[in-house]
């Protein structure tokens, strides 16, 4: 199955349920997702001061009253949403989703000379609309000489320009050779206070991540396939439950076409969890992406991509 959101997607994956039959993954609202022309239910706080009633509505620009068909308008004045228990400023609106697409921007400079510029995003709902966007930050030196194994800071800011999520890699071994020094990453949300971290398991054949609490404890795990290599197809790594084995989600690789694939490493990814997971663990989610993003499918200068936890 493909991740949702681009058209040449499958259906997700049915989920077995105790009578026997299938079911849709996760709760779908009555009548579907809606036209893509139509504006997503309103639900997104910008009320940072705990001071002052929050604002609620799609993140992005808005709009006056009276605007164009299918603007996002804010939530009419006297219905005020409660602001979630527990949620990180900025990531309201993660509580009412279970899908998001990941779409690498294009670097010119990169495309054509070969050199390495800073990675950056954008993050979408199901609808193809932005919700956040995401930038790494390093030096040219570390960029172009230690490849995708680099160490970075990454900044996801939401559409006021507001830094929401920070995500931090220190420089690692990804070989199955070196299993005392594997990949990992922190989150954070807001800058400064952990909510999770990414941890590589060491495995001779496959890539396993531990997804895990701000206290280093897992509570999910990942699974990607021996061969991660998106040849015409997409690569999907499950997610599954602490001591299950049974997928929950997943996080896949798209196939982007051909000349994409062959001339730069811009890349696609879609997300997909259950609707009321811990907002929290949807951030950590966020940076396992990135992660895998660098690990299997960054591509620097004539190096080749890594397509096995071997090399």
């Amino acid at each position: 199955m493909s991740a949702p959101g681009y058209p040449d997607s499958q259906a997700p994956y049915p989920m077995p349920h105790p009578g026997g039959h299938s079911v849709a993954p996760y709760p779908v609202p009555p009548g579907g997702y809606g036209d893509p022309s139509q504006a997503p239910p309103p639900g997104f706080n910008m009320g940072y001061n705990p001071g002052q009633p929050p604002v609620m509505y799609q993140p992005g620009p808005v709009p006056e009253y009276g605007g164009p068909p299918g603007a996002i308008s804010p939530a009419p004045v006297g219905a005020p949403a409660a602001v979630p228990v527990g949620v990180p400023p900025g990531l309201e609106y993660l509580t009412q989703i279970d899908q998001i697409l990941i779409h690498q921007k294009v670097e010119l400079l990169e495309a054509f000379i070969g050199f390495e510029t800073n990675n950056q995003y954008e993050i979408k709902n199901s609808l193809g609309q932005k919700i956040y966007k995401a930038k790494e930050k390093n030096d040219c030196c570390t960029r172009n000489c230690c490849g995708s194994l680099r160490s970075f800071d990454m900044k996801i800011k939401d559409n006021m320009d507001r830094e929401v999520i920070r995500l931090i890699r220190p420089f690692r071994c990804v070989s199955c050779w070196c299993p005392c020094c594997l990949q990992e990453m922190e989150v954070q949300a807001p800058p400064g206070t952990t909510i999770g971290f990414i941890k590589q398991d060491w495995h001779p054949f496959v890539p396993r991540f531990s997804i895990q609490g701000a206290n280093k404890e897992t509570v999910m795990k990942l699974e990607g396939p021996c061969f991660a290599c998106n040849c015409c197809g997409d690569v999907n790594f499950e997610l599954k439950g602490k001591d299950s084995d049974k997928p929950i989600g997943r996080i896949s690789k798209q196939w982007s076409g051909l000349l994409k694939e062959v001339f730069t490493d811009t890349d696609n990814f879609g997300i997909q969890f259950p609707l009321d997971m811990d907002v929290k663990m949807k951030a950590v989610l966020m940076g396992a992406c990135f992660l895998i993003d660098f690990m299997f499918f960054e591509k620097v200068g004539e190096a080749n991509q890594r397509s096995t936890v071997f090399s």
